[in-house]
């Protein structure tokens, strides 16, 4: 069985706060954590460290979460990697969004870091398609 310590989480999240919060929750729980500022650093982080889980921010810079999910889920080297959506624009319809362009999960911020990292495991312990 794979442990935090095997696993590499990939926040894609503009916000330095949020950053902070959830990379230092991970990290204590053992996860490798790498970060990535805007969405084409998050397509290029998801291809160079290729992380077992991505938390994705929907409003960042250059390339909005939507579509950086809809980019990564389109290609075969990303495809099966989980993406968690946290948006603070929980809007009535955007679950349904993120789950159209891909997202395996929705949590409407401000999240509390415990769910966030209980989402993590969550995720993490479902059998992966094609792993």
């Amino acid at each position: 069985m794979m442990t935090p310590r095997d696993r590499t989480v990939l926040i894609v999240e503009d916000n330095e706060d949020n950053r902070i919060v959830y990379s230092t929750m991970l990290r204590h729980h053992g996860f490798r954590v790498c970060e990535a500022l805007d969405g084409e650093e998050g397509i290029a982080k998801a291809h160079s460290e290729r992380p077992d889980i991505i938390l994705m921010d929907i409003s960042i810079p250059l390339i909005d979460g939507w579509e950086v999910t809809q980019t990564l889920k389109r290609e075969q080297a990303t495809g099966h990697i989980p993406i968690i959506a946290l948006t603070a624009h929980a809007m009535p319809g955007d679950r349904e969004r993120a789950m159209e362009v891909g997202c395996d999960s929705y949590l409407a911020k401000p999240c509390e870091p415990r769910a966030v990292l209980a989402e993590v495991n969550r995720l993490l312990a479902r059998p992966r398609a094609g792993a």
